[in-house]
């Protein structure tokens, strides 16, 4: 599907979300935020808050709320222009958790129970612990997918599974009851494109949110000095000599994350930054530079938006009446579709 943005312009309908749980690190920028800002004049792009998912961890009221405009606030100090995305708050549209009850009447068990977040998730707190949320949580990432008629979906590669799963979701609702919803097209940012940023003391871990080693996430609100220390102490490794700094993902991949952040950062392969150092330390000097001459300027930014809390909230709300009206339209097909009897009355669900 296409969809027709003004006069003689034909994009593509692009979706992607992000929790606004955890502190927000820079393998979220150089991952998915950055991206999200080149590609909203490339697409009709709806980017959003997934505060629901939030909900499958416990958690303080009054801090999911900050949390939420929080993260809003930093998209826009990002880059995300509202005159030309729509960015708003999962939680307000409706759509998404109406949609979410379809998908999880159309997946089954076994689908579900084979999710390798889950089943990692769940080996980490312990099956009784978990919440049903979290099993579940595919179908409502389904249904944020097919809300919006999605012809592109942006994830990380740790989200393949999932977007997987709506893809075949809305196959399977399209052969039983007509067709209904796109079929999405997964976004996987490529090798070299900060697709996978590493932890600065565990890389062979990506850098999380959620971690045992903090020291290893650089944080987008860290102060320059705290963020030159995490990456002056980043694991390198105690090789020595001709030849000791180069790219190797396998023996050597302390060395090898820092030349993958560089290159990400310089638009460069790591193989070719690799060219220019022989030592661990001014390799460290000029990743630390780069990696500020990133993140400050947003800071800074965010500062500024910060003060308008009013700007925010109109951004959201404005954001939100935009998704609500491609939303709903879809979740009318799929009742429609699916055989529910519209309320009289009810906006939401009239066709």
């Amino acid at each position: 599907m296409r969809v027709v943005i003004s006069g003689d312009s034909t994009l593509p309908r692009v979706l992607s979300g992000i929790q606004p749980t955890g502190e927000p690190h820079l393998g979220n920028l150089l991952g998915a935020l950055r991206y999200w800002v080149e590609d909203q004049s490339r697409g009709d792009c709806f980017y959003c808050v997934v505060d629901l998912h939030g909900l499958t961890v416990a958690g303080d009221a009054s801090e999911r709320r900050t949390a939420s405009i929080t993260m809003a606030t930093l998209l826009l100090a990002a880059g995300l222009d509202p005159d030309v995305c729509t960015l708003f708050l999962q939680s307000h549209v409706p759509a998404h958790s109406q949609l979410a009850w379809i998908m999880e009447c159309t997946a089954s068990y076994g689908e579900l129970s084979r999710m390798t977040q889950f089943k990692d998730k769940t080996a980490k707190g312990g099956e009784q612990a978990s919440r049903v949320g979290l099993f579940t949580y595919p179908c409502l990432m389904a249904a944020d997918i097919l809300a919006y008629d999605a012809d592109r979906v942006p994830v990380g590669d740790d989200q393949r599974q999932h977007l997987e799963l709506a893809r075949d979701l809305a196959q399977r609702f399209n052969t039983t009851y007509g067709d209904t919803f796109v079929v999405p097209e997964a976004a996987i940012a490529p090798p070299g494109r900060g697709a996978r940023i590493m932890n600065l003391q565990d890389p062979t871990r990506k850098m999380s949110k959620t971690t045992d080693n903090p020291g290893g996430v650089v944080g987008l609100f860290d102060s320059p000095g705290d963020i030159e220390r995490k990456i002056k102490r980043a694991v390198t490794d105690t090789e020595a000599g001709p030849g000791a700094l180069r790219y190797d993902r396998e023996t050597k991949p302390g060395v090898s994350n820092l030349l993958e952040l560089l290159g990400t950062l310089r638009g460069n392969d790591p193989e070719t930054v690799a060219l220019d150092y022989t030592r661990y330390g001014d390799l460290k000097a000029d990743v630390a530079s780069a990696v500020l001459e990133v993140v400050e300027p947003i800071q800074q930014r965010f500062r500024e938006i910060s003060k308008d809390p009013d700007y925010v909230a109109d951004v959201l709300r404005s954001g939100a009446r935009s998704a609500n009206k491609v939303a709903s339209a879809t979740l009318r097909r799929a009742y429609r579709a699916v055989g529910l009897v519209a309320a009289g009355g009810t906006d939401a669900i009239r066709w």
